[in-house]
């Protein structure tokens, strides 16, 4: 028994390797599923269970100078991932609508070929933004929303990029996914850097509202698939993936702005205590993947204790 399981992992896992995009197959985390799915894995054990624990009896760390660092680098990361899927068929060759995957060795070709993997490996790096949350106690932000979408992404991208050529109709959300996280982390950017950029915030509330239109647009263009007389895109299963990709999260994300915004459930009370320093407490808001838009200096939980999507009422 133990044989024949053995056995099958190891057919499967050659199968993979041979059905592997050759471009990419020796890109870094690209040659097994096991390396990407240990590191999800341990992403969520210490979002969960782990870190919160080891806060439990610390002092929270203010971070704010690390996370304005990594706020504009992310803006700087994802900006380039834009211009290079720009650069690499959506602003020079492709018609927008069905775009087939080019799996040549052209430059244009290998340009995207390098921009996905570097998409996919942002999912990694956006693992840290749950880290910070962790090591500044702000258990109650690391909603369930939260770590399913920050898990989900790198875990689903390498099956994308692994079984579907890289390229055409079907990169078109991770350009626009890159889009919007230039406005999300420039953002995060600024209410880290203190209260004197809050006057500069006031289109806090629009984020949401942001994240949403991405799902529409991207799910829109996915469905010209569905209404085009012919189109030979060479893996449609990866059409329908997206598609469903996108009206699961816009459905997840739309919930969070009805309990967000109409029903005020995830908004947590502004509270009155005056700090150590004796200025008043200031307000936060959040945006639908789970994080609280804070200037850094917000009230926390000490209990060490994460709160998958249990929220305050006000």
């Amino acid at each position: 028994m133990l044989r024949d399981a053995v056995s099958n992992i190891i057919k499967l896992h050659t199968s993979l390797q041979m059905r592997t995009d050759a471009r990419i197959r020796d890109f870094p985390l690209m040659q097994s599923p096991v390396q990407m799915t240990s590191i999800l894995l341990a992403y969520v054990f210490f979002s969960v269970y782990v870190g919160p624990r080891l806060m439990a009896n610390r002092k929270p760390f203010r971070l704010n100078i690390a996370m304005i660092v990594y706020n504009l680098s992310m803006v700087s990361l994802n900006a380039y991932l834009v211009y290079e899927f720009m650069m690499s068929g959506w602003g020079t060759t492709y018609t927008w609508r069905c775009d087939l995957i080019d799996t040549s060795n052209s430059p244009e070709a290998l340009r995207m070929v390098n921009v996905a993997w570097w998409f996919y490996f942002s999912k990694y790096v956006e693992l840290l933004d749950t880290v910070f949350f962790v090591l500044r106690k702000k258990q109650s932000q690391i909603t369930f929303l939260h770590v399913f979408h920050h898990s989900f992404m790198p875990w689903c991208w390498w099956w994308g990029v692994t079984l579907t050529p890289v390229g055409g109709m079907g990169s078109f959300h991770a350009m626009v996914n890159s889009a919007v996280h230039v406005i999300m982390y420039f953002y995060y950017g600024l209410s880290a850097a203190g209260p004197r950029f809050q006057k500069y915030l006031w289109w806090k509330k629009y984020l949401t509202a942001i994240q949403l239109s991405q799902f529409i647009l991207v799910s829109i263009h996915i469905s010209q698939y569905y209404f085009m007389e012919k189109c030979d895109y060479q893996v449609p299963l990866w059409i329908h993936l997206i598609w469903m990709h996108g009206v699961f999260f816009f459905l997840l994300f739309s919930n969070f702005w009805i309990q967000a915004y109409i029903r005020g459930k995830r908004l947590p009370a502004s509270e009155d205590k005056p700090k150590l320093n004796g200025s008043a407490s200031e307000h936060i808001t959040v945006v639908a993947n789970g994080k609280h838009l804070e200037n850094g200096n917000a009230h926390h939980h000490t209990n060490g204790k994460i709160v998958m999507g249990k929220v305050k009422e006000i």
